[in-house]
């Protein structure tokens, strides 16, 4: 299945190739435009499988937090988080490739209680100042017991647009969506200090199915 992101821009850019190839078959000679018409079919596969939204059961959990994207965990640090808490945190850092689905998840069961969008720069996701000078979203979710965890959705060197589809006092279960981040990004999610953490840094994660930390 495709996610609704993708619906208009493989619309516009199938048409684009298309009329690129018809191009190429009048002006090029036969194996030149073949070899043309090739890479832009390979093109347009990458591009479709990029916008795939596999279907993603999970049973909610009121004290468990979700991985809120598919990807490869790259950090795990304790961390001065100085946005909303402005104290000592727990960060997990998730850098999803072009390749990993990129429809992000909610992670917890609850309740926006903060939102905002930071227009930025757009520095490789994976660089350690990523989280605080890129384009970014800030979530902040108030659990049913009362804790608070923040989610962070970077813009990388290629991804350059991040939705989000929430407003501030939604009540939100674990599992939905949460928005889309175009082309490559990371995903960042900040935990009281004492959360039990249950990844390690290199494991791959999968939105909403995977468990990466509890909360006691």
């Amino acid at each position: 299945m495709l996610h609704r992101e993708g619906h208009l821009f493989l619309i516009v850019t199938g048409l684009i190739l298309a009329l690129f190839c018809v191009v190429f078959w009048i002006f090029l000679p036969q194996w030149a435009a073949g070899i043309l018409t090739l890479g832009a079919l390979g093109l347009y596969i990458f591009l479709v499988q990029f916008f795939k939204n596999p279907d993603r059961p999970c049973i909610p959990n009121d004290n468990t937090v979700v991985s809120p994207a598919d990807g490869k965990v790259v950090s795990i640090d304790t961390v001065i988080e100085k946005e909303y808490f402005m104290v000592e945190m727990i960060k997990i850092s998730i850098f999803l490739s072009p390749l990993n689905v990129h429809c992000n998840r909610i992670p917890v069961n609850g309740r926006l209680v903060y939102y905002q969008y930071h227009p930025g720069k757009y520095l490789v996701a994976f660089h350690p100042k990523s989280s605080e000078l890129n384009e970014r979203n800030t979530s902040v979710f108030k659990m049913k017991n009362g804790t608070k965890i923040l989610t962070r959705q970077i813009a990388g060197a290629v991804a350059r647009r991040i939705k989000f589809y929430h407003k501030l006092s939604d009540e939100v279960t674990q599992g939905e969506e949460l928005g889309f981040i175009k082309f490559g990004s990371r995903v960042d999610v900040f935990l009281p200090l004492g959360t039990k953490v249950l990844v390690k840094v290199g494991d791959k994660v999968k939105g909403a199915m995977d468990t990466i930390a509890k909360v006691e």
